[in-house]
């Protein structure tokens, strides 16, 4: 890992702050080949949408309603991705984000190692995630905890 590669992760860590989700904050930046930021999202609901803690509390609107952070940054790009890198935090994205990240041309995509008890919550998304990369070339990191306190993340 690279000093920008640790200070792209903790933009994303920043972003993931503006997320309204009580149960998990996801923070996304995007970025080219010359370091420059293309784009940050953060998982939540559409603008103009309702955004009412209530909305957040109920499991089933929250799933049906929430647009995850890599969705957003990919939205709010709006220019061509293909070759940039993809910083998430609190963790790599999940395998449905994955496959539109491929989709869209993102190379690179660098995320913290899941904690323990993300690791099982998530383990089979994750899984796919990792499958998905390795089968269509896109490189990915996943720096561990320990590492990444190291750099204040």
């Amino acid at each position: 890992m690279k000093k920008w590669d640790y200070r792209f992760l903790r933009l994303a860590k920043e972003v993931s702050t503006w997320s309204k989700d009580p149960s998990t904050q996801v923070g996304a930046v995007i970025v080219n080949p010359e370091k420059h930021v293309l784009s940050l999202g953060f998982n939540g609901f559409p603008s103009y949408m309702q955004d009412a803690p209530t909305l957040y509390a109920n499991r089933e609107e929250k799933y049906s309603r929430i647009v995850h952070g890599e969705i957003n940054a990919l939205v709010l790009a709006k220019r061509d991705v293909w070759g940039c890198t993809l910083y998430t935090y609190p963790f790599l994205p999940c395998d449905r984000c994955a496959v539109i990240m491929i989709q869209s041309g993102i190379q690179r995509v660098v995320a913290p190692a899941p904690s323990a008890d993300q690791a099982s919550r998530w383990a089979g998304a994750f899984d796919k995630t990792k499958k998905y990369f390795d089968e269509c070339k896109v490189e990915w990191e996943e720096p561990s905890r320990e590492e990444l306190a190291l750099e204040g993340i």
